[in-house]
């Protein structure tokens, strides 16, 4: 897995940063991409990357604000035109009323798609998917308006078939190796191969926590809890407490509590307001750091891999 950072500012673009769009990259996992949140212009950051539309299966919302929302009806009309590539149905989670935003903005500019929309809307906590190979989890955080954080959960994974070990000990490559992968015995030569024997230890899975905006709180350290990856704002520095707290945000230093208290293993900071460039930034990051060691400031287009 790879975390790709499409837009990193808070409320409204600026010359250094585009609003709300983070890409969880799955191709090795799934051959897919998700996407969380989808800012003004997020389409147009995608062209920057090597991200191909038809990749993203689902797109999470967090909440309705508008520099999390306003590039969906843009990104959603693209994705139709990518006329050389298969057309692939999208799954769309978020609060209740981003149904009606997409379809109003879809049917009053006379948009028509090329693929289904599968509208997935929710106001409870619980988990809201899983398939064979992740679960994701979603919370209400604390901001002005509903707001969603979410878990992602990979399922362990079963270890690596030690090809060479089986060829040392009489079996040849073939569709007997794909068998004793699957978990079954087999039999050859007069000899009994087993799949404990073959298979290396169960891989474990990744935890991945992506917070929408919010203030700090209890249900925060929950979704993050033990996570290999946190993703929290980071609007103020650590003496605009106050003013991140009326707003519904939090401060570098709070965003660095939950992830210290939750035992997180690495912080990405994002969500950062215009008013810190240069220096600034090297203050917030400065401020989570002297709690949480192994935390970041992103910028646009920051990407990491996940492991």
């Amino acid at each position: 897995m790879e975390i790709q950072f499409l837009g990193t500012g808070a409320g409204q673009p600026s010359k250094s940063r585009n609003t709300q769009a983070i890409a969880l990259k799955m191709l090795d996992e799934r051959n897919e991409i998700w996407l969380f949140d989808c800012g003004e212009a997020s389409q147009h950051q995608i062209l920057k990357t090597t991200i191909r539309p038809r990749k993203i299966t689902k797109i999470f919302i967090t909440h309705l604000h508008g520099d999390h929302i306003f590039g969906l009806p843009g990104f959603l009309s693209s994705r139709s035109f990518q006329g050389s590539e298969e057309q692939t149905d999208l799954d769309l989670y978020g609060p209740v009323g981003v149904k009606n935003f997409v379809l109003t903005s879809l049917r009053i500019s006379g948009s028509k798609l090329a693929y289904r929309i599968n509208f997935h809307e929710f106001e409870m906590a619980g988990k809201i998917f899983e398939d064979e190979t992740f679960e994701v989890f979603a919370e209400p955080l604390d901001h002005t308006i509903f707001c969603l954080g979410y878990r992602i959960v990979e399922k362990n994974r079963v270890g690596e078939l030690e090809a060479e070990h089986l060829k040392a000990d009489g079996l040849p490559f073939g569709p007997l190796f794909g068998k004793i992968k699957k978990g079954e015995t087999v039999e050859f030569g007069g000899k009994i191969f087993r799949p404990e024997d073959y298979i290396g230890e169960e891989k474990i899975g990744k935890v991945v926590t992506i917070l929408g905006d919010t203030r700090k709180t209890n249900t925060a350290i929950r979704l993050a809890w033990g996570a290999d990856l946190l993703v929290h704002e980071a609007t103020y520095e650590a003496n605009e407490s106050q003013m991140a707290r009326k707003h519904g945000h939090s401060t570098s230093k709070q965003a660095a509590e939950v992830a210290k208290e939750a035992g997180v293993h690495r912080l990405l900071l994002t969500h950062i307001s215009a008013r810190y460039v240069g220096a600034l930034v090297g203050k917030l990051a400065a401020e989570a750091q002297d709690i949480h060691e192994n935390a970041y400031v992103v910028r646009d287009f920051y990407e990491e891999k996940i492991d």
